[in-house]
């Protein structure tokens, strides 16, 4: 894969365009919102998942963002803890667009205007990152929701430009040590359709806004999102004396290996 971005010679989305892609968010948002409070108190958990998938890939189809995965054969046949590393809030809509599950997710998300009360909805788990109290609270919440379905967690702690991977933090993967849950590591990608140079146009980092993000996005439709499901650690590794933090090291090592 070509190494960097330059995306000054990609021509910006018009501006009248942008106008109605940002009007479609809203109507996208507003089904989103209709959709938690009046259908989902009545569906069972494949039905959920029905819903959030198709309106995950609806959302990628506003931002024009194409998905390409790569091994999906690997994904378990049960609940699963999925790893990956993070490069953008739209993450977790590329995932779910692929396949839904829930979400382990900073606590300063569960502030945010709307998405913040949408992820609540979806039984998104906070965690409070300056809090090891908090973390090993969510460890056994994580526990308990894994015996019936699958969780995602980016332990890196923080988004990056998807360059390198961040050392991972290992406090989460002790929800699965020593127990039959399979780790799956997952890589994810940004990259240019035309060029397949990587970009940082998804790129979530340092002070910008959900707004400000959304407007660069929409700004340069011409992404790709790609996924590669790497092969999952079974219960065999976990016997072989593979504790959380050697658990975190494998799973960084492979997904910086894959990008």
């Amino acid at each position: 894969m070509k190494s960097i971005h330059s995306n000054l010679e990609i021509k910006p989305t018009p501006k009248l365009l942008r106008c109605w892609l940002w009007a479609s968010i809203g109507f996208h948002v507003i089904c989103g919102i209709c959709t938690l409070s009046f259908l989902f108190p009545f569906l069972d958990r494949k039905q959920k998942n029905e819903k959030i998938q198709k309106w995950s890939q609806r959302l990628l189809n506003i931002f024009n963002i194409q998905l390409k995965v790569e091994r999906s054969e690997l994904i378990p046949s049960t609940p699963y803890l999925l790893t990956s590393n993070h490069i953008s809030w739209l993450d977790i809509h590329v995932i779910n667009a692929f396949r839904p599950v829930r979400f382990v997710a900073k606590s300063e998300v569960e502030s945010w205007p709307i998405f913040g009360w949408m992820a609540k909805q979806l039984g998104t788990v906070f965690i409070r990152r300056d809090s090891s109290r908090h973390a090993r609270q969510v460890v056994g919440q994580m526990a308990d929701v894994l015996n019936s379905e699958s969780i995602c967690i980016f332990p890196e702690g923080t988004s990056t430009a998807g360059e390198t991977v961040l050392p991972f933090r290992s406090n989460l993967f002790q929800a699965v040590v020593g127990s039959q849950t399979p780790v799956l590591p997952m890589a994810i990608q940004y990259y240019l359709r035309s060029t397949g140079e990587r970009t940082n146009v998804a790129a979530f980092i340092g002070d910008m806004g959900l707004l400000e993000s959304m407007s660069n996005i929409l700004k340069n439709r011409h992404i790709q999102a790609k996924i590669i499901v790497l092969p999952p650690i079974k219960q065999a590794l976990h016997a072989a004396g593979d504790d959380r933090k050697r658990l975190a090291l494998r799973c960084q090592e492979l997904i910086a290996k894959a990008i």
